[in-house]
Order: structure tokens, then sequence, then C-alpha cells
């Protein structure tokens, strides 16, 4: 049994070792293609050794017999915000080409709906997965709202960091972290964000057409949050009671939902 285990392990980190080193690899085509500065090759090396590192505690400790499809989408999608991360820390520098700039991040977003259609498929959707995707989704809208600030202004800081900051003050309020009704309109608020970052990238709209693009995505971000917590709100004490929907399993826990 002890052989099995092991055997599991083995197999386990070998993924996620696969995975930070096509993260290196793509940190030199990228070096070979561009020219990545030293913030550049720093970030992304520190993003492909920071997502190494908790990936594969959090696989050993969620016993996962394999790996699986769906999460090797999302660890696809992990390397390109990886990428992406390692553009937008050498902007500050010198501009990155806007093809690979926007190449990389549209192929990251277009695969986002990906991973779960392939968990449900093949029967492997598991919470350790669920959480992964979220991560992976909420760091490449912070990377994003980072790029796109510097020529818009911080204030477009606001959309990658409400997820962090919901999560932040969650720890204070325990209520908050209570358990929403699955909703579409949440699903596409969170998706527009990605959208909304990405065309004010790329610079292919006036810089004032990219201001109101971006200021949509954030009202309706903060509709969207202001929502959710409202209705955590009015059933903090009292349950769930008569507001459950039928379906029990409808109900996921906030973390799982709530910018994502």
């Amino acid at each position: 049994m002890a052989l099995n285990h092991t055997y599991d392990a083995r197999l386990l980190q070998q993924e996620t070792t696969v995975g930070a080193g096509v993260q290196v690899l793509l940190l030199a085509l990228l070096g070979t293609a561009i020219g990545l500065g030293p913030a550049g090759w720093l970030t992304g090396l520190a993003f492909a050794l920071a997502t190494w590192a908790v990936l594969t505690r959090a696989v050993l400790r969620s016993r996962l017999r394999s790996f699986g499809p769906a999460n090797r989408v999302t660890l696809g999608r992990s390397i390109l915000v990886g990428g992406v991360t390692a553009l937008v820390a050498d902007s500050f520098e010198s501009s990155p080409p806007v093809t690979v700039f926007v190449g990389l991040t549209a192929v990251a977003l277009i695969l986002d709906g990906v991973d779960g259609k392939v968990a449900r498929r093949t029967g492997t959707s598991s919470a350790l997965g669920a959480r992964f995707d979220m991560e992976v989704d909420a760091f490449l809208i912070l990377v994003l709202s980072v790029y796109v600030s510097m020529s818009l202004g911080p204030w477009v800081l606001l959309i990658g960091g409400m997820r962090y900051a919901f999560v932040a003050v969650a720890r204070a309020l325990p209520w908050l972290n209570g358990e929403l009704p699955s909703s579409m309109a949440r699903k596409t608020v969170a998706a527009l964000q990605g959208i909304a970052l990405l065309v004010a990238a790329s610079s292919l709209l006036p810089e004032v057409a990219n201001v109101a693009v971006v200021a949509v995505a954030l009202a309706s971000l903060v509709w969207s949050f202001g929502r959710d917590v409202l209705w955590l709100w009015s059933v903090r004490n009292v349950g769930l009671g008569a507001e459950r929907p039928a379906r029990e399993e409808t109900l996921k826990p906030v973390a799982e939902l709530v910018g994502s």
C-alpha cells in the first residue's frame, strides 16, 4: 500500500514539475523572441517556483489518484498567465509587443471555459481543480489590471484587487464565507472583466473608449459583489431556510464563486 501511495505521489509531482519546466521554456522563448529584461525573468521564474511549490503541496494533500486532464488544461493556462505576468513586469521598463501580449492573454481567457467542460465530461471534477481554476483566473485579472492601470490610472486596480480584498475581509467577517446560489449573471460579469481588460490592453480603441469599457466592467463587478454581499447579509443569522434552492448541490462556498 505504501509503495502504491509513493508511486502515485511521484506521478503527481512529475506533473507539477513538468509544468514548471514548460513555464521556464516559455520564458526562454519570450526572452529569445522579444528580449525579456531582468524584471521579466525574475518575475516569471518566481511565478513558476511559487506555482510549482503551492500546486505540488495541494495535489499531495488532496490525495488525488491522478492529476487529470482538466487540471492539465488549467496548468497550461497557468503557464500562459506566467508568461503574461513576466511581460507585465517587463513593461515597467519597455512595452511588450502587443501581438505577443494579446495572444497569450486571449488564449488563457479562451481556455477558461475548457477545463470545466473537460472535468465534467471526464468525471474528474474536484475541489482542488475548482480552486486551481479560480486562483488562475483571479491572478490573471489582477495582472491585467496592473498593466491597464499604467495607461488608464490606478482606479483600474480595483478590478484585480476586489476579489482579494473580499477574501481578506471575510477573515474578519465569517458570514461572508457563507454559501451562494449558482448565478449565470455572476459568471457573465466575471468573464467580462478579462475581456474588457484585454480590449483596453490591446490599444485598439481610443483612450476614451477604453476608459468607458473598463468602467462598465468595474461597475458590473461592484454590482455583482454588492448583490452577493447583501444576500449573505440577509441570511447570516437565520440560515438559508426557505431561501435554499431545491437542489443542495447548486450552492457552493462563496470563496469558489465570488470574482471567479
